[in-house]
């Protein structure tokens, strides 16, 4: 088993000194631990590895780290980052939904951990060409995965006015849809949308910016999530780790809007209470789908101090379970 030899002498330590995580700011990083509980002879499945920041702080504390990205860029981040952790981290260019395709290449049956911090990392969205942000203009892309065959410039050019709205209302919970989409139609009659600027001024003239935010947020957040498919990998993410964890072994999830939230929340809910009651029922039943035990009740938010020093933390949601039977 790759990972069986015994982590080296401070080797995770050594990974973490002096170092610029210039790539992305990790968040809710000391609650993040404490859900994971990382230790000597652990290994952790860090299964969104960006510019592992929360890759480091594991190593750090002496467990080993298997992380994974399909952003070919976040792997080179951390590779170069986490140079001296040596075989103590394993850098893979794969999505978390893979998992255990992963894991069996690498002859491992069980981790102790997992953690996924979904989203876009500051990177990505502070690189304009990337197409994640209407702040820079850049190339209408979106693409977390650069060998995914379709771009958000693809979606709104080809798709119908309907389908757009569909994508904006559910995945963005944009108010605004119907006349959002209606105008995207029109304008790519005129001329094929190509970058992120030319996407966000067609939003504004149909919402007309009021406040912090930008009218075109929302529309962004939705062609991302369409792009990457989020939220249909979720699920499958959440599973693929349930089944290779330990007993014993814990789930940690940070979430950054409430359509993921949802997904974890009821997700976590439906594996870890133990008795189902119906009012047709003459007693409670147990629940077969029980496996889990929480270890956060209400999500764990940011503190005022973190959101005041990293903005972006203060959408985030943390959530956790640990792994209590392997029965099914």
């Amino acid at each position: 088993m790759p990972l069986e030899s015994a982590t080296k002498k401070s080797g995770g330590k050594k990974a973490v000194k002096n170092r610029n995580y210039a790539y992305h700011e990790s968040v809710l990083m000391e609650e993040t631990l404490r859900c994971l509980d990382p230790q000597p002879g652990k290994v952790i499945v860090d299964g969104t590895l960006g510019g592992g920041g929360h890759t480091a702080r594991i190593l750090a504390a002496g467990a080993r780290v298997i992380g994974l990205d399909h952003d070919p860029e976040a792997i080179a981040y951390a590779k170069q980052l986490l140079s001296d952790a040596g075989d103590s981290f394993i850098p893979v260019r794969s999505s978390f939904i893979k998992l255990g395709e992963v894991l069996n290449t690498l002859g491992i049956e069980r981790v102790d951990g997992v953690l996924l911090d979904l989203g876009v990392s500051s990177r990505q969205i502070d690189e304009p060409s990337r197409g994640f942000s209407f702040q820079k203009d850049g190339p209408l892309d979106m693409r977390m995965d650069p060998s995914s065959p379709i771009s958000a410039a693809d979606l709104v050019n080809t798709m119908s006015g309907e389908q757009i709205e569909r994508i904006l209302r559910h995945f963005g919970e944009e108010p605004a849809a119907r006349r959002i989409a209606a105008r995207i139609v029109r304008d790519r009659m005129v001329k094929p949308f190509a970058t992120t600027l030319q996407l966000a001024e067609s939003v504004e003239s149909v919402v007309p910016r009021r406040g912090k935010a930008h009218p075109a947020t929302r529309v962004f957040q939705a062609l991302r999530i369409a792009v990457n498919r989020e939220l249909d990998a979720l699920p499958e993410g959440l599973q693929q780790a349930a089944s290779r964890l330990a007993s014993g072994g814990r789930l940690a999830v940070i979430t950054f809007h409430s359509l993921e939230d949802r997904i974890v929340k009821t997700w976590f809910k439906a594996r870890s209470t133990q008795w189902l009651d119906r009012p047709e029922w003459p007693e409670p039943k147990p629940n077969p789908d029980y496996i889990f035990k929480a270890i956060t009740g209400k999500p764990i938010i940011a503190s005022a101090e973190e959101q005041r020093e990293n903005p972006r933390s203060r959408s985030a949601k943390l959530r956790a379970v640990e792994r209590i039977s392997h029965a099914r």
